[in-house]
Parts: C-alpha cells; sequence; structure tokens
C-alpha cells in the first residue's frame, strides 16, 4: 500500500465513525519533547552569539504553535524598560490602526505633506525637497514601517495624537511601551520605551488576530514582511523567499539597536517571536550592518530559522507516521 494511499484510508476510516486518538497522548508528549529541545536550541544560539557581541542584550523569544500557550526560548532580562527607537512605530501604528477600525480614521483619508513637518534620518520624505503631496493615511503607514520613515511619526501624530496612541496601548494591555507627547504641540511625539517582553507580546498578539480587525492585522503584517524594508539583521543571510516569511521592526538610536519580528512556517503559520534589545559604550553612529549586534542579529536569524524549519519538518513527518499507524490500525479492525 501506497503512504498516499494509507493517509487517505485513515481519513475514510475516521469519516466512517472510527475512533482514532489512540495516540493522541503519545503525540502530545513527543510535541512537548519536541518544543523543549527546539527552546533549547534557539536558547543556545542567543546565548552564542550575544555573548560574542558584548554589550548589554535583553530577549525574549518564543515559540508559537497554534493555539498552545507559546514556549519560552529566551527569557533574558524582558522586562527592563529601555529606549525603544523605531520599535516604538509598531506602537504607532497599532494606534492608528485601532482607531481606522473604531471607524473614526480611514485609510484612504488624506494628509498634507507640507515643509515644516519633514524629519531627516531614517526614511525617504525628506529626499523630495519640494511638499505638498496630499497623501493617505496608508501611505503613511506604509512609509512608517517599512522604511522607518521619521517624518511619518509626526504625520500619524496629525490623526491620532500621541495622547490617543498611549491610550490605546493602556487598553489593550501593554503598560510600559509608550510614546513621549510634545507639551509644547498635542500632535507632536517623541519615540518612547519599550520591554522586550511587550514587543513580543504585540507582535505574537498581532499574529494571532487579537488586536485588531483581520483587514487591520492583514495590512500591518504585510508591511512588515515587506522585501523593500530593513535586510541589515534577522533576514541578512536569506533568500527573498525565506526573507517573505520574517515579519519585522528594527530600531536604532545612538549605540542602542533593538529588532523584533515573527517568523512564520512555510506553511503560513507564525511560528517564532523574537525581540531582541541592546546597548552598547561603543560604535555610536554606526547605523550599518558592521555594527557588532547587527551581525549578532543577522547570525541569530540564519540559525533560528533554520532550526524552527527542521522543527518544523520533523513535526510534519511525525504528525503523518501517526495518521498512517492509526489507518492502518483502523483498516485492520473495520
Amino acid at each position: 500500500m501506497e503512504r498516499r494511499d494509507v493517509i487517505k484510508l485513515g481519513a475514510a476510516v475516521t469519516a466512517g465513525g472510527a475512533v482514532l486518538g489512540s495516540a493522541s497522548a503519545a503525540h502530545a508528549e513527543r510535541s512537548t519533547a519536541q518544543a523543549t529541545t527546539t527552546a533549547q536550541a534557539i536558547k543556545a544560539v542567543w546565548d552564542a552569539e550575544t555573548v560574542k557581541a558584548g554589550g548589554t542584550w535583553q530577549g525574549y523569544v518564543t515559540l508559537l504553535n497554534g493555539t498552545a500557550a507559546p514556549v519560552v526560548a529566551v527569557n533574558q532580562n524582558s522586562a527592563s524598560i529601555q529606549t525603544a527607537a523605531s520599535m516604538n512605530k509598531l506602537g504607532i501604528a497599532l494606534g492608528v490602526l485601532d482607531k481606522i477600525d473604531r471607524g473614526e480614521l480611514a485609510l484612504d483619508d488624506r494628509i498634507t505633506l507640507t515643509s515644516d513637518i519633514i524629519l531627516t534620518g531614517s526614511g525617504f520624505y525628506f529626499h523630495q525637497t519640494a511638499y505638498g503631496d496630499e497623501i493617505t493615511v496608508a501611505n503613511v503607514l506604509v512609509a512608517m514601517l517599512l522604511t522607518s520613515d521619521n517624518t511619518s511619526v509626526r504625520l500619524c501624530g496629525l490623526v491620532c495624537p500621541p495622547a490617543e496612541i498611549n491610550e490605546t496601548l493602556a487598553a489593550k494591555g501593554f503598560t510600559d511601551t509608550r510614546v513621549i507627547p510634545n507639551p509644547a504641540n498635542p500632535n507632536r511625539m517623541w519615540l518612547g520605551n519599550t520591554t522586550a517582553i511587550e514587543t513580543n507580546q504585540l507582535l505574537t498578539r498581532l499574529a494571532k488576530g487579537e488586536l485588531l480587525s483581520a483587514k487591520g492585522t492583514s495590512f500591518f503584517l504585510n508591511i512588515l514582511k515587506g522585501l523593500s524594508g530593513y535586510h541589515d539583521g534577522f533576514r541578512r543571510n536569506m533568500s527573498s523567499v525565506e526573507r517573505a516569511r520574517v515579519a519585522m521592526k528594527y530600531g536604532a538610536d545612538d549605540a542602542t539597536r533593538n529588532e523584533s519580528g515573527v517568523v512564520y512556517s512555510s506553511a503560513g503559520a507564525p511560528a517564532l517571536v523574537y525581540s531582541f534589545m541592546a546597548q552598547f559604550t561603543n560604535n555610536w553612529g554606526n547605523y550599518g550592518a558592521t555594527h557588532p549586534a547587527v551581525q549578532a542579529h543577522a547570525a541569530m536569524g540564519r540559525k533560528m530559522f533554520d532550526i524552527v524549519n527542521a522543527a518544523g519538518t520533523a513535526a510534519t513527518d511525525a504528525v503523518e507516521l501517526e495518521v498512517e499507524q492509526e489507518a492502518l490500525n483502523g483498516g485492520l479492525t473495520q
């Protein structure tokens, strides 16, 4: 009997009312053991690469498997409040998209791009030199999440003030992730603070569809997966197909380097959520791929991606073998 025929037989037996649950306890035990082994491998990578890079690190990395509770692989000073840098733009986008979900704003609402609102640094709006554009809220969010445009933070403040963003974050259960309102202008803000664990939880809940509508969730995550985004860190040593399986956001401020993201399985399910934060006393002004923290991100990205891939393949093979065995057992007793 061919393997595919055995699997078909298993499906037919199940449909006929046979109970194929004799191996469920063993399967659960194997799944737990596999998750533990995978988590240990992830932790070993974290330990090796952060020690090699130096600096002070905070991290929270979890393995996801459907509706099961996340398995924690890395938890190092994860509740330590640190400068979020551009990772704070995740919270800003959440505030704007939540307001859209409430019907108080729309992706196609327009904002005027004026010269007095322009900020330099990361992004592209400042390169225009000529302004007056009527741009959509959708355009602003893509600029902020994909290219980490700094001007877009001010543009978001025009439609969703910082006080409102912080209220949304608080209402959704985030206690340490905040932007800093500018007391001189209620629509202006500075990027504030967060923790590794809260950023991980934000992305975990986003990936599970718990923070926004289905439309808002899809819009948000598809931008973070964009292949025109940041590639110096976690996604550096990956093919374009592999990069498209990682939804991520990077942040840098002076010598601080942060990055968080969701790694998806080949089947499209969220499999791993990582949140890295690091502070250094050197490498100020080095925003390139040679920063030791960014080099560590790249090494961890390649290795963690491969570990998750291997675990997913092993789990799939185990399930198929289990189905085959139960199908054979069921077929023989009918």
